[in-house]
Formats: C-alpha cells, sequence, structure tokens
C-alpha cells in the first residue's frame, strides 16, 4: 500500500554523518576490519529506506572521501547516488589515505568545516542532523550549533563499553589511551550526549545499562527505534531448499535428517552459552527422540590454529557433544557461507524446528528477527533484547539460559505442540513486518524526528554536574554469600545507593561461585549484574555489561599451576574429599574438609614440601579451594584497581569468610560484616583499618559506607 505524503506535512531532508570507515552503495566490504562492520551496512540501508518514503525529499549520507592505492577508487568519488533522492557524499578530512577511526580525531574540524561549506551550497539545509558514532557525534554537535539544527545521534558502540572489553583483552591503560584514544572518544561522546535532542537505540538496555555511565545522561532524550531487517533476505521457505548445498552438508551428520532441526547460530564465544544447550539436549532423552541439533559457530579450518578463546569453545564443544554420545544427532559443520544463513532458517522452519538463543547476556538479538522472518519459532535468553523481539512478535519463549532443564522442557514445548508452533511462525513472519522491516523502522524514525522539526515536542534541559576524570573513581567490592543474600530490604537500600552513585563507583562482586551458579543465585535474589564479577574465587574477572572475561587475568594466573600434581599430592589425604564437577575449574580445585580430621596448615605445607607454589583457601567452615599463587579475591580485585584506575584507598570491601581475608588487608577500606563466621577472620579485629559492623547482611555494608563517610566527596 503506498503511503500517501500529507500536505501538512512538508517533505524532510535529512543529513546523515558516518565518518570512518568504507561506505559505499554495492559489495560493502564488510568485516574488512574494525571499522567496516554493522555500522556501514546500517547506514547505507537507512538512507535508502528513507529515501523511499514519501515524507523525505532528500538524504545525504555524509562520509569520509578516501584517496589511496590500497582500497577501491569508489572511496575517491565526491557523490554517489543511491536513488533519486539519496546520495552518498564524500567529504575531505585531512589526510586522504585509508586511516583507522582512531587517527582521525584531529581532522574533524577539517570535515566539519568542509562539510558545512557543503551543506550551504545546497538550496536549502537539512532539517535533521543525524550522527553515528562518536567521531560523527563531535562533528554533528559542531554542524548543529553552527546551522541551527537538531542533532539526532546513535552510538553503535560506546567508549566506556568499548574501555571495559579493551581491558578483558589484556590491553593497560595507557596502551588503550595510545591506541585507542579513548579519553578523547568519551569526551566527544558526552558532547554529542550534551547537544543531541534525541538518541536513538535498539534496546532499552542499551540506554539503561550503557549510557547511564555518562554525565549528559537523560532518558528523556533517547528512543528505541529497532534496526530494520531485510525482507529480501529472510522470507518463509519456498521449498526448494532442501536440494540446497547447505541441506547437503546437514545430512553427512544426521541419522534421521528428517527430525524438526534445533538451530544454534553464533560465533564461538563463552558468552553464547553453547555447552549449556548440548547440556540441555543431551541430559534429555525425549529431546534427543524428536529432534536433531544443528550448530553453527562461526567457520574454522583447524581448531588448533585459532585463537586462545575460540579454539576453548569449539574444543568444549566437541567434547560435550562426545560426552553425551550425540553423533548422529548433532550437527556442527566447519564452514557455511553468509548466502546460507537464510537458508538454514528456512530450512529448519521445513522441518518444524526451532532457533534457540541461550547466551548469557544478548544486547539486542539480530538472529532472532531473521528467523522470524523466515517462518522459525524462537527460544532465546531472557537476558537482553530478546525480550523486547518476543513481546513484539509473540513468537516463542524466553528461558532462563542457566537452567538447563528448563531449556529442555521449553524446547519439548515448542516442538511438540503444532498449533502453537503454527501460530508463532505466524506471529513471527507478521511481527517482523509490523515492527522490524525498514519500512517500520522509517516510520517510527520520522514520528521520532519529525517533532523535533516542528518543534511540537519539547527537548528536556540538561543540567548535569560534570565529573573532574571521565571514568569511575572509587569502588564497592562485596562478596555474594552472607552479604548480598539474607536480607532482601536492606538488600533493595543497598542497590538504590549504588545505582544512585553509579558513575562514580564501581561496584563488584566478588564470590567463591563459579560464573553459572553466581549468575544463578543473583538472579534468584534480584541482584543485578555488577560492574565487576569475580568469580571461582579470584580465578575469573568478568566485565559489565556484556561478561566480557579477562582474557589477560587468565594467562597472570596460570604461572606455574599444576592441577594433575595437586590432586595426586591431597588424594589421600584424610578429611578431604572432592566436590562435584560442577564447582571445579581450570584454576580452582575444590574440597569438603573435616577439620576434626585435616589441618589447615598441614595442607599448605605438604604442598609447599612438594613444590607446589599454591592458595589454599578456607571458607564457611567446611570448604577448601586451592588455587594458583596468583590467583584469589584480593589479588583480583588489585588487577581490576590498576585496570580500572580507581585506588584501593577510595575502595570500600566487604567480606565475611576468611575467603575475603586478602580482599580486606592493605590499603582498602574494609568491613567484616558480621555473621556465624567471624572466627575465620577474627585475626583481623587487631588491623585498625578494618571494621567490624553490627549488623548483617547489606546493612551492615551501608553501615561500613556510613563508618567511613564513604560518599562524601572528601573524606
Amino acid at each position: 500500500m503506498k503511503i500517501r505524503p500529507s500536505s501538512l506535512k512538508p517533505p524532510l531532508t535529512i543529513a546523515i554523518i558516518s565518518i570512518h570507515g568504507l561506505i559505499r552503495g554495492h559489495e560493502l566490504e564488510l568485516g574488512r576490519d574494525a571499522d567496516t562492520g554493522g555500522q556501514t551496512k546500517y547506514v547505507v540501508e537507512l538512507a535508502r529506506a528513507l529515501g523511499d518514503h514519501p515524507e523525505v525529499e532528500k538524504v545525504v549520507l555524509l562520509t569520509r572521501r578516501v584517496i589511496d592505492k590500497q582500497v577501491a577508487s569508489d572511496y575517491a568519488e565526491l557523490i554517489e547516488p543511491l536513488s533519486e533522492k539519496v546520495a552518498i557524499v564524500r567529504i575531505e578530512c585531512g589526510e586522504p589515505k585509508y586511516l583507522r577511526k582512531e587517527l582521525l580525531w584531529d581532522s574533524l574540524e577539517n570535515f566539519s568545516d568542509n562539510a558545512l561549506a557543503f551543506l550551504k551550497r545546497q538550496k536549502r539545509l537539512p532539517d535533521i542532523i543525524h550522527s553515528h558514532y562518536a567521531d560523527a557525534g563531535y562533528v554533528g554537535s559542531r554542524l548543529a550549533h553552527q546551522l541551527g539544527v537538531p542533532l539526532v545521534h546513535t552510538g553503535h558502540s560506546l567508549g566506556h563499553n568499548k574501555r571495559k572489553q579493551l581491558l578483558a583483552s589484556g590491553l593497560k591503560r595507557d596502551e588503550i589511551e595510545a591506541t585507542y584514544h579513548i579519553s578523547r572518544r568519551i569526551e566527544a561522546e558526552e558532547t554529542t550526549l550534551g547537544v543531541a535532542a534525541r538518541i536513538i537505540t535498539s534496546t532499552q538496555q542499551e540506554i539503561e545499562q550503557q549510557y547511564g555511565l555518562y554525565d549528559f545522561y537523560q532518558p528523556e532524550r533517547m528512543r528505541v527505534i529497532p534496526p530494520g531487517t531485510d525482507l529480501e533476505k529472510f522470507f518463509p521457505p519456498l521449498g526448494d531448499e532442501i536440494n540446497s548445498p547447505a541441506a547437503m552438508e546437514l545430512s553427512r551428520f544426521l541419522r534421521d535428517a528428517d527430525k524438526p532441526l534445533i538451530l544454534a547460530l553464533s560465533r564461538p564465544d563463552p558468552k553464547k552459552n553453547i555447552v549449556a544447550l548440548i547440556e540441555a539436549y543431551g541430559s534429555s532423552a525425549e529431546l534427543q527422540n524428536i529432534a536433531n541439533l544443528l550448530i553453527v559457530a562461526g567457520n574454522r579450518d583447524d581448531i588448533q590454529d585459532m585463537e586462545t578463546v575460540p579454539k576453548a569453545v569449539l574444543n568444549d564443544i566437541l567434547l560435550a557433544i562426545d560426552k553425551y554420545d550425540l553423533y548422529g544427532k548433532v550437527a556442527f559443520p566447519k564452514h557455511h557461507k553468509a548466502e546460507d544463513v537464510s537458508v538454514l532458517y528456512r530450512l529448519a522452519t521445513l522441518s518444524g524446528g526451532v532457533l534457540v538463543n541461550p547466551a548469557l547476556t544478548e544486547p539486542f538479538g539480530l538472529t532472532l528477527l531473521e528467523a522470524a522472518a523466515c517462518g522459525l519459532p524462537v527460544v532465546a535468553t531472557e537476558d537482553g533484547g530478546p525480550g523486547d523481539i518476543i513481546k513484539n512478535c509473540r513468537n516463542g519463549y524466553l528461558v532462563n539460559p542457566l537452567d538447563r532443564p528448563a531449556l529442555a522442557v521449553t524446547l519439548l514445548k515448542i516442538l511438540t505442540q503444532k498449533k502453537a508452533w503454527n501460530q508463532f511462525a505466524k506471529n513471527g513472519i507478521e511481527g517482523v513486518r509490523h515492527h522490524y522491516s525498514w519500512p517500520a523502522h522509517v516510520k517510527k524514525y520520522l514520528s521520532v524526528v519529525r517533532p523535533l522539526v516542528e518543534k511540537t515536542e519539547a527537548t528536556p534541559a540538561i543540567a548535569p554536574q560534570r565529573r573532574s576524570g571521565g571514568f569511575q573513581e572509587k569502588a564497592i567490592f562485596t562478596s555474594l554469600d552472607l552479604n548480598l543474600i539474607g536480607n532482601r530490604e536492606s538488600l533493595t537500600a543497598f542497590l538504590q545507593t549504588v545505582r544512585m552513585h553509579h558513575k562514580s563507583i564501581v561496584f563488584g562482586v566478588a564470590t567463591g561461585r563459579l560464573l553459572d551458579d553466581a549468575l544463578f543465585t543473583m538472579r534468584q535474589h534480584g541482584v543485578p549484574r555488577p560492574d565487576v564479577l569475580i568469580t571461582g574465587q579470584g580465578t575469573e574477572i568478568h566485565y559489565a555489561p556484556n561478561l566480557t572475561e579477562d582474557a589477560r587475568w587468565k594467562c597472570h594466573i596460570n604461572h606455574l599451576w599444576n592441577p594433575q600434581a595437586i590432586l595426586k599430592i591431597l588424594k589421600t589425604i584424610p578429611g578431604l574429599k572432592l566436590q562435584p564437577k560442577n564447582f571445579q575449574s581450570a584454576f580452582k580445585i575444590s574440597y569438603f574438609v573435616d577439620h576434626t580430621v585435616a589441618d589447615a596448615q598441614e595442607i599448605r605445607q605438604l604442598l609447599l614440601r612438594n613444590e607446589q607454589a599454591v592458595n589454599a583457601i578456607f571458607s564457611f567452615g567446611q570448604f577448601l579451594d586451592i588455587l594458583p599463587v596468583r590467583a584469589s579475591k584480593g589479588l583480583a580485585l588489585r588487577w581490576c584497581a590498576e585496570q580500572y584506575g580507581f585506588t584501593l584507598e577510595s575502595t570500600l570491601v566487604a567480606g565475611v569468610t576468611g575467603a575475603d581475608a586478602d580482599m580486606l588487608r592493605g590499603n582498602t577500606l574494609g568491613v567484616v560484616v558480621d555473621n556465624r563466621h567471624l572466627a575465620e577472620l577474627s585475626e583481623l579485629s587487631k588491623t585498625e583499618k578494618i571494621y567490624f559492623s553490627s549488623q548483617p547482611h547489606a546493612a551492615g555494608i551501608l553501615e561500613a559506607m556510613a563508618h567511613y563517610r564513604f560518599l562524601e566527596t572528601e573524606r
């Protein structure tokens, strides 16, 4: 149906700014490098889709002109028409050769001046400027002031979050600054947030968890408009998919290829939680009987030649398949082409199958939209963007990704109830067209920007307090059990306090529980995901918002670690019993200990005599954890302080058992929270800087915050 432009609504002229990367109207070089990802595809598709709408008169996509023999000559063309109403306009920006975005900061004023001159030469000024990413936000802020035009901004990714990811990858703070100019980027983002009349995001979670760290954060200026889905590429089955090369490839793996397909599609990343899916499938004979499992986890030649993290994930997938003897029931192809993805969705639809996304957290969930457009129902993690998608499309179920039995039950439910499956398939196709197609995206987009042009919607004023630095200066780290868990009322009060000061305070949880167990327990008790989650008694460090694991920490603690030798030495010690496998990890050997038989000091001495330099940690009166000598909660905390840049003197640490002792000692502001295991920390009562609270649980932490006057600017 054609949309008729309203005579009361004059068509808009829109200037889109996306400076870095390689942008052209055909054969986008996606994945060529870090600057040619989803953003380049999005801005070109957005420009085209806006140009197709009758309420839009003209769209110019301003990007950087590149003259470089190392890239195609297309990127040197000054103007590239995309349609009658849309064109890519390339603007001079300092040095003409292709540069990564981090090297463009000193040239942005040059780009801004040239863009201003171009816009002033046009018959009419743009009604809206829409900037993409921090560099364009900086330019867009200048142009909006100079032209008196409203600025709309999409961040795509944010500096605070990027900094955490880089820290987790092993880079040090000074290296990050030298390579990525992260402070400059964050300052540009702050400037943009202060100027932009509207910020467009993909999910509500992005608004709260990522933008919430900024001084100029104001949710009233933010709107959620999910990206569009290419319905020419993703559509319901035609029937010829069963003869495709992708179908032939699957037949190599499956004993009964006619069963419904449970499709999991992701990169090989621990957060995607694929091993948990295999375990859920492998533990359910009924699920194995009625369906096959298809795992598409990137492309690989030789796993041993891959980088450490994907290699570990792929090895774990193979080991899990072997453990449950799933041969003939699981397809795990080594290669697939980009064009195969839509075919795989349609093959799963034809089989009566389901797409499953069991990720620990999923910022958006683009695969869910693609599957829905192909008529494939979904089962997805309840953590993140999938909640919005399933609410809108009504095409599947949300699950707790840590609850394997519930995951298996939910998959069985969707696969065995044919009437519900058909309704989900129909709902998904209709829901994507209504909420997530490009026409739907443009309709919502115009409903957001037009009131700014017509001045029918006020832009809330911003009067924030700017901090002296761009990062959080203080920190609170607390153990989980007996501190945050135990009293809901005091926990609520504590979390409200942390939330009020989240821009200036890093919130960390340090626990002996492993990651899955910690996340499950926190979810059960209403503890939100912290900025830093230290698990496995200090052997693993994860950063918010996406649980990015600190890879360099793992390499660091591997020093002198010999778990097989330790197991052999302690095998015959009376009073020690190994805990179940789900409490063990690569860097943590855990025992139940009977203190009437086993002596802590003797165990430490025995390991030292056998040349095993380790940390032996006793806690809760019954547990013994053997860790690498470089690993503990306290050492992990100090590593995070070095990475984040907060000082120990401005860090409040709350502990309850012997496992927390080295977190509490030293220059931190320590508090031993009242509990039944105080004897394990009794030696700390002689330490002047450690406070013993009179109240238990989170109330004890609040008591210590008052004692230290922790929230005052200057103590």
